[in-house]
């Protein structure tokens, strides 16, 4: 374990190689699992707000599910997370042509259509973050799904923290991120 600020982060994060394989996952992690993706408070509010611009794209399941339920409810961890569709499927999902599972959230704001980007539990996935009183465990969570993910990595020499880079500066910052990067330098080093 290694601890910067107030997290505390497996060693895993560091020595795990990794590299989302969606041509071979086809996206799975957005439509298995026993809930839907943990959201923050503020993530629920912003995209309760953009709702009206994505509601077009949006199945008509999940138009029915968020007209009943709304965005998300509370998991049997008390958790916040995204509603889901007959047990599984986010609402936010599609499936593009090639039968790949993606997000009506992020889809819109990488075509600038809102600044709200998708939420940070799914941009940081496989990384899990878990909050404890005192501080935040930052743990890689191994999946069958993601097993073409790791060999893409371990055939690139990529390690997870580099393949979440632009997430991990999105929820921790930029000199959180460099403090990683060289800790995880030296953990190299010292291997040697």
């Amino acid at each position: 374990m290694l601890q910067i600020d107030d997290t505390i982060i497996s060693l895993e994060v560091l020595e795990s190689q990794f590299i989302c394989d969606l041509a071979k996952c086809k996206g799975q992690c957005c439509v298995d699992g026993d809930a839907g993706a943990p959201l923050e408070k503020d993530e629920n509010d912003k995209i309760n707000e953009i709702l009206p611009i994505i509601w077009d794209e949006l199945s008509p399941k999940a138009q029915e599910l968020i007209e009943k339920q709304g965005i998300s409810y509370n998991d049997y961890d008390g958790e916040l997370v995204t509603s889901i569709i007959d047990g599984k499927d986010c609402v936010f999902t599609y499936f593009d042509e090639e039968g790949i599972c993606k997000c009506v959230i992020d889809n819109a704001y990488r075509e600038g259509r809102t600044s709200v980007p998708k939420p940070i539990s799914c941009h940081l996935y496989p990384i899990r973050l878990q909050k404890y009183r005192d501080f935040t465990a930052v743990n890689y969570h191994q999946w069958s799904v993601c097993k073409p993910a790791v060999e893409f990595g371990q055939r690139e020499g990529v390690e997870l923290y580099k393949f979440l880079k632009e997430p991990l500066i999105r929820k921790f910052g930029e000199k959180w991120y460099d403090e990683l990067e060289a800790a995880a330098t030296l953990l190299k080093e010292e291997k040697k």
